[in-house]
């Protein structure tokens, strides 16, 4: 199932004049006194790009704007007739916050802007951004930020209703950017990766989104391969038998309780001439539906647990990206899937698993399985070979008690945490690095095995931090890694904001291809 897109085009014609169904403008909020020449009235200060549309409102636009109720907050959208002042009968003025002191406004909030503006205009089929660029370095950057925002706020799930809806409108189908000079190589460019890394998130949410009975391991693994075969990357996909056979213990136990086996989906992109020859390793965490096993979940909010894996669905869609940008670096993803149910079947609390690269695990709750699979596939990933492993899961609910449901947390090699929260902060995906301490270790120790799956007393301090510790036993010394919960920022359950929508989010794709885009430039 695939939502309808958005296409996204430059433009240099006159705001004022082009023709579109509604066209977007920036207002700040001031408390500043009115000054003659300073484009604002009241507590409204118009961003650029808006000049030729406050000089057709004859200099009353912010005024306007003010009666309707415009305060310039971040992501509020005033709408406003324009009753033929401009050629766009619909105004829409989203607000930006206060005015930066001698620069453009950061990039995410730009970002969330034209996420937040596109979606208000759903029913509207073309739309123009007039939104403050900077005529410096960081024109590109906000230019990207513009981009991505624009498409990810139009995004709308397709969804499974079968009556038409009277009061549902459809979400802007195109959109375009009022930039200086349309044909300009570099803000084309920036289009054009806009678009691939937009399709990567839209396509993770669509699979996040899609209902977990369509999307049982045998059929997302499907999925995956064929766009994966589609783009032209290497394609290999492990069923039960040859993971019972190649010594998967983790996946194997993890998905035997189902009716729908386990699966192991390994992408490999490699560039012509071998690129930079440093090589990534990414994991995802696969879990269709995690009912917690044996250990089974409370029954409330369990229906959430279908986005337990968003983590599978970033790194799968981030190697369409990959295949699309072309980065000169060789990427290999491995996508383990399970279906983690109760049966007759389940691997129990008790059991004791001998995973791929040979540790002996002592299970002590089913609902810790996300470690359990994500062990195996880095094992093998360290196998293979790689100099960098990013990880990323719905691992805990001890990162949204730490960090919340918009900061992922960030356990491994220190220097490539600091990495992954740099590319955070980049692209608006933020993380922070938290610490693996030797006493949660410690804690962790079992009688039986080489290491028991939680705390052996299973106190849930650290939560966040077991889960970490766990994951370390399998990457080998000589491998940087970075593992990355978004237990929250992976789903949004909220109201939409900015340029997410409820459910699936498409965290961390952007931080993934960001970091790509850094080992292949800076080794």
């Amino acid at each position: 199932m695939t939502s309808p897109s958005t296409t996204l085009s430059l433009v240099d014609t006159d705001p004022a004049e082009l023709a579109v169904d509604a066209i977007v403008i920036g207002v700040h909020s001031t408390t500043g006194e009115p000054a003659a020449t300073s484009g604002f009235a009241g507590t409204l200060l118009l961003a650029t790009g808006a000049e030729s549309i406050a000089a057709a409102f004859d200099g009353k636009l912010t005024e306007t704007l003010a009666l309707l109720g415009a305060t310039g907050g971040p992501g509020e959208v005033i709408k406003l007739a324009t009753l033929g002042t401009v050629t766009a009968p619909v105004i829409a003025a989203v607000g930006l916050g206060p005015e930066p002191s001698g620069a453009a406004p950061a990039p995410e909030t730009l970002r969330r802007a034209a996420g937040a503006a596109v979606r208000s205009l759903a029913g509207a089929p073309r739309v123009a951004l007039a939104l403050p660029l900077p005529d410096d370095a960081d024109a590109i950057e906000a230019l990207r930020a513009v981009a991505e925002g624009a498409l990810l706020g139009g995004y709308r799930f397709a969804g499974y209703k079968t009556r038409p809806q009277p009061t549902r409108r459809e979400p802007v189908a195109e959109v375009l950017v009022a930039v200086p000079d349309a044909a300009d190589a570099g803000a084309q460019a920036e289009i054009t990766r806009a678009r691939t890394v937009a399709d990567a998130v839209r396509r993770t949410r669509d699979w996040v989104n899609i209902a977990p009975n369509e999307l049982r391991p045998p059929a997302f693994a499907d999925s995956v391969a064929e766009a994966a075969r589609a783009a032209g990357l290497e394609v290999e996909v492990l069923d039960e038998v040859a993971l019972r056979e190649g010594g998967y213990g983790g996946i194997t136990a993890v998905g035997q309780g189902s009716e729908a086996p386990p699966r192991l989906v390994k992408l490999t992109w490699t560039p012509d001439g071998g690129g930079t020859g440093k090589r990534v390793a990414l994991v995802g965490k696969g879990i269709t539906f995690d009912t917690g096993g044996i250990s089974i979940k409370p029954a409330q909010g369990m229906w959430e647990m279908k986005s337990d894996m968003a983590g599978a669905a970033a790194v799968a869609a981030t190697m369409l990206a990959v295949a699309e940008l072309k980065p000169a670096v060789t990427v290999t993803a491995y996508v383990p899937m399970a279906e983690n149910m109760p049966s007759g079947t389940s691997y129990r609390p008790g059991d004791v698993i001998s995973m791929y690269n040979g540790k002996k695990v002592e299970v002590l709750n089913t609902d810790a399985e996300g470690r359990m699979i994500l062990g195996d596939a880095m094992a093998r990933a360290c196998e293979d070979g790689c100099d960098y492993l990013f990880e990323t899961s719905t691992l805990t609910g001890g990162q949204v008690v730490s960090l919340g449901k918009r900061i992922s947390g960030v356990m491994g090699t220190a220097e490539l945490c600091e990495r992954v929260r740099e590319a955070g902060d980049a692209v608006g995906e933020p993380a922070w690095p938290m610490p693996l301490p030797d006493d949660v270790r410690k804690g962790m120790d079992s009688e039986v095995a080489d290491i028991s799956q939680v705390n052996a007393g299973m106190d849930r301090a650290g939560h966040m931090l077991q889960g970490g510790v766990f994951l370390r036993e399998f990457v080998t010394d000589e491998v940087a890694w970075a593992h990355i919960d978004i237990a929250g920022p992976a789903y949004h359950s909220g109201e939409a904001t900015g340029y997410w929508t409820k459910g699936g989010t498409g965290v961390p794709v952007r931080t993934l291809l960001h970091l790509i885009d850094d080992v292949a430039a800076n080794g």
